[in-house]
């Protein structure tokens, strides 16, 4: 991260920094360092060097803090998208339910039908079998008014 601190040949102190109106890296010349006896002129070079460090540091937290923005809005974004795809899954299960319910209706309805059918055709079963026992003795007193008939015609002959 601080390696854009470069000493070049030569001595001098070269400095690599990044343009913020571009983020393009450019190299300048730290200003040269005067020798004194107590170093101030280093110290002082290395005051410049940590202000661009803080500077640098700066701006990569404003970068930080810009992306982690960027984050933010796009994690709303997909919460709000999966809310609705929620929403609407919701509404398509209400909707299967309600189907559901209308199916085991006719389900009902119709079982309620096949029972009733199925009484109709005991009904008519059972009305088919006194029919064919009325026949049966239409029939039997038919031929018994016949033999009745035969009898007397055979007596008055």
């Amino acid at each position: 991260m601080f390696d854009k601190f470069k000493e070049e040949k030569g001595g001098e102190m070269m400095e690599e920094r990044i343009d913020e109106n571009t983020n393009e890296s450019v190299t300048v010349e730290a200003s040269p360092s005067t020798e004194s006896t107590i170093g101030i002129g280093e110290l002082m070079g290395k005051r410049a060097k940590l202000e661009e460090a803080i500077d640098y540091v700066g701006l990569m937290i404003k970068n930080l803090k810009d992306k982690r923005t960027m984050l933010e809005k796009d994690i709303e974004e997909e919460s709000v998208d999966i809310k609705n795809l929620k929403e609407k899954l919701q509404k398509v299960s209400e909707y299967i339910d309600e189907e559901n319910r209308g199916i085991q209706e006719l389900a009902d309805k119709r079982s309620k039908v096949e029972n009733e059918a199925d009484e109709v055709g005991i009904i008519i079963n059972n009305l088919r079998d006194k029919l064919a026992n009325i026949d049966t003795i239409v029939g039997e007193e038919g031929n018994r008014v016949k033999q009745i008939k035969e009898s007397r015609n055979n007596l008055e002959s």
